[in-house]
């Protein structure tokens, strides 16, 4: 795995002698817990990283307007949320492209440089090619099942799960649709 994502200069942890860590939620869709998380990022001072896809950048502009004006990163989290490690070349270029071009035309922004597969499947192939377009991938070093907003765990399940697995370097995925780490956010 390290070897595999070294080779193509893809990121899962950042340096383990520094204490730093890495804010990174991924948005399918809105589900009303992402207002509360960017207010608490903001009252903190603390800039993360959003992997959006298609769907995101249309159904819910003013979130993501809002997200580019207070400063946090936007990443490419493909256009409609394929497995793109079953696409062509040329169906992964379309993917990350076809999101890419919405994002230039609801905030300016050019092109993303960060991209996330949904679900974090990849292969070879899709690091190369991801690359040859010019694009670094990223994983996670922490993450907990936070995706199922009909199954809420509560916000001290979200807390216990962070600070569990918290380390130097950590580069921790959270699911926006999730109302437990939203409510855990302000105190992590």
């Amino acid at each position: 795995f390290n070897e595999v994502l070294d080779k193509y200069g893809a990121i899962y942890k950042g340096k383990p002698d520094e204490k730093v860590v890495y804010l990174t939620f991924d948005n399918g869709y809105e589900a009303g817990h992402t207002e509360s998380r960017l207010d608490t990022l903001k009252a903190e001072n603390v800039h993360a990283t959003f992997f959006l896809t298609g769907h995101y950048l249309t159904s819910a502009t003013p979130i993501l307007k809002r997200m580019v004006k207070d400063g946090h990163i936007i990443g490419n989290h493909s256009y409609d949320h394929p497995n793109m490690a079953n696409l062509s070349e040329k169906g992964m270029e379309d993917e990350l492209s076809r999101f890419d071009k919405k994002l230039k035309e609801f905030t300016g922004i050019e092109r993303t440089v960060y991209f996330r597969p949904p679900k974090g499947i990849f292969n070879e192939k899709l690091l190369s090619h991801g690359n040859k377009l010019g694009y670094r991938h990223i994983f996670w070093s922490i993450a907990f099942i936070d995706w199922h907003k009909d199954k809420p765990r509560g916000k001290d399940y979200a807390y216990g799960e962070l600070m569990k697995q918290v380390h130097p370097g950590a580069v921790i995925l959270m699911h926006t649709v999730s109302s437990d780490n939203a409510e855990a956010l302000p105190s992590f």
